[in-house]
């Protein structure tokens, strides 16, 4: 059972980036799971942003941050990132990163294993 923690959130002006990481810990090695980012604004649903898989082969982005957002994953730092630039005030919500056996899945139903989260807040 992987253990998982998120950082890199903050406070950002509208155009600016960041850089969000997460580590992965525990049995087994990062290569193993796929792992996903999702964010969720208060009194909204969970919603998928981006996921890449167990290989790295496979990325999958929602279709509002395609250009914007890039996922990648380092197996020997044993971390995911996520890069987000050009951010608006429409991303801020806490972004959690998520994994799972080897492929990605669209929904945060899927995922057995969650981080705490890191708080992303864009504003002018």
């Amino acid at each position: 059972q992987p253990q998982l923690v998120e950082s890199g959130g903050g406070l950002v002006q509208p155009g600016g980036s960041l850089r969000l990481s997460c580590v992965v810990s525990g049995r087994g090695t990062l290569d193993y799971w796929a792992v996903g980012w999702f964010r969720q604004a208060p009194g909204k649903e969970r919603e998928g942003v981006s996921c890449i898989s167990s290989t790295g082969e496979s990325v999958h982005y929602v279709d509002s941050e395609k250009g914007r957002f890039t996922i990648s994953r380092d197996n020997a730092l044993n971390t995911v990132y996520l890069q987000m630039n050009s951010l608006k005030p429409e991303d801020t919500a806490a972004y959690y990163c998520a994994a799972r056996r080897a492929v990605c899945f669209y929904h945060p139903s899927g995922y057995s294993y969650w981080g705490q989260g890191t708080q992303v807040t864009v504003s002018s």
